[in-house]
Formats: structure tokens, C-alpha cells, sequence
């Protein structure tokens, strides 16, 4: 029989319980998910089971690929504009700020972003789920940031879709964000979710992160003064790179 939903709470309350004693007893907090984080069940099959060795970055890893100002338009920050009609769903506005540890701009840095469509489909061959693909609706865009740190795109907020992990297994509304660096090997990735969303509580990938603080972190803010009237809603959420305010991400820091 496959786990069901409440296998997996279960799961995630005793390892946040474990987590909390041992923080109590005076251990730090934990930073990074554990790599075989048994409610997000794939982890437990591809997580490395031996010492990860340190390696020399090749010359071609530091060097490329390398993006220009000229390779980069503003077409691409709006998704809305990347078919021959207008996409379904909601339309929104999406802007922060790239940051250092000490709050200081990260100045045009490439920043890029997918995401399912309204309904919580994206546009990938692997993506099979019984949700309507939009023919105007290709769920990419990036862009560089300004020289205050700023990004800036519209999109159409993405719906929730379900995913195998376990029975009746859904994932919160998200937006994948990629920061390059200045070379392909310092590459951060991450999501973005949307406030108040219900399925946080039943989310294994939210959850693996150990850290109460660090998630609220990954959680956008509506900012109303953004929303364009007749046309979108408004989100910021910022992205700190590293120190004790970073924002989460998969690949490390």
C-alpha cells in the first residue's frame, strides 16, 4: 500500500520534535535539510552514502556559460508575452532584491525562473499529470538585476499540482528562482511560495527545511502598492545569498 498523508505527518513532526530537543540541549539549529530526508522520499534513493570528495573546478566550469547585457531582453522578464494570446490564470507582478550577507545589491546578476502554469502544469514532457497545458504559457523568463539589485517579472501565479511522493501528495503553489554567480559552478537554486498557502503543513520539500525562520523566508509578501491597477497583483521577496538572513537554497551556498 502506498504511504499516505498522515504516514508523512508523522514522519515531519518526529523529526522537527527530534530537531527541537536537540537545539534545546544545545545544539545549533540546523542550516541545511537532511540530505535523506525520509518524508520527501526520493532523497533516501539518490543522497550521497559516501564522503563527498573535494575537486579542482575545471577552467570551462569557471568560465562559462557567460551572459551579457545584450543577451538578456526585456521580453524575457514577462512570461505573459512569450506566446500569440494571452495565458489563463492570475497575472502578478513579482520584484526584490538580489543581497549579499551584508545587505549590499548584487548588481546584474542573472536571475532565472520556471514554474507550473494556473493549473499546475508545466510545459515539460515529464509533466503528465491530467491538467490543461496553456499554448501561451511557456513558465520561463529571467532577467538581469539593476544596479540597485533589483529583478522584476510577470508572470501568471502557478497552481498546486500533485506529485508521487506519497497518496494524495500535493505540492504549495511555488516559483523555482536560479542565481547564477559569475560562473556556471556558482550556481543557486531555490523557490519562491506564496503567503497563507494550506498545503505548507502537508509539504515534505517545504519541510525538510529545518529551520521555522529559514522557511518564512522562502515565503513571498504581498506588497498591494505593487499591484497595477486593471492588470496585476503584487509580491516582493528578496534573496540573501549567504549569513545568518540567507535565503534557503537547494544547491547549497
Amino acid at each position: 500500500m502506498p504511504d499516505t498523508q498522515a504516514d508523512i505527518d508523522r514522519e515531519i513532526a518526529d523529526i522537527s520534535t527530534a530537531v527541537a530537543k536537540a537545539v534545546a540541549g544545545g545544539e545549533p539549529e540546523p542550516e541545511h535539510p537532511l540530505r535523506d530526508y525520509k518524508p520527501y522520499r526520493s532523497t533516501v534513493l539518490r543522497h550521497p552514502h559516501q564522503p563527498l570528495i573535494l575537486t579542482e573546478q575545471a577552467d570551462t566550469e569557471l568560465r562559462g556559460p557567460v551572459f551579457g547585457v545584450t543577451d538578456v531582453t526585456e521580453l524575457d522578464r514577462d512570461l505573459t508575452r512569450h506566446g500569440l494570446g494571452e495565458p489563463l490564470g492570475e497575472r502578478i507582478t513579482l520584484t526584490g532584491r538580489v543581497l549579499d550577507r551584508d545587505g549590499r545589491p548584487v548588481r546584474r546578476q542573472l536571475v532565472e525562473v520556471w514554474q507550473a502554469n494556473a493549473a499546475g502544469r508545466y510545459a515539460h514532457h515529464r509533466d503528465q499529470h491530467p491538467a490543461p497545458l496553456d499554448p501561451n504559457f511557456t513558465g520561463t523568463g529571467r532577467c538581469l538585476t539593476d544596479d540597485e539589485g533589483r529583478y522584476s517579472f510577470t508572470t501568471i501565479k502557478p497552481g498546486a499540482y500533485p506529485w508521487r511522493n506519497h497518496l494524495n501528495a500535493w505540492r504549495p503553489a511555488h516559483i523555482h528562482f536560479s542565481i547564477f554567480g559569475t560562473a556556471f559552478a556558482q550556481r543557486l537554486v531555490t523557490q519562491m511560495y506564496f503567503p497563507n498557502d494550506p498545503l505548507f503543513r502537508y509539504d515534505p520539500i517545504f519541510n525538510s527545511v529545518p529551520s521555522e525562520a529559514a522557511r518564512q523566508r522562502m515565503i513571498a509578501t504581498y506588497d498591494h502598492d505593487l499591484s497595477i491597477p486593471e492588470l496585476s497583483l503584487g509580491y516582493r521577496w528578496d534573496i540573501v545569498l549567504d549569513g545568518p538572513a540567507a535565503t534557503w537554497m537547494e544547491e547549497g551556498r
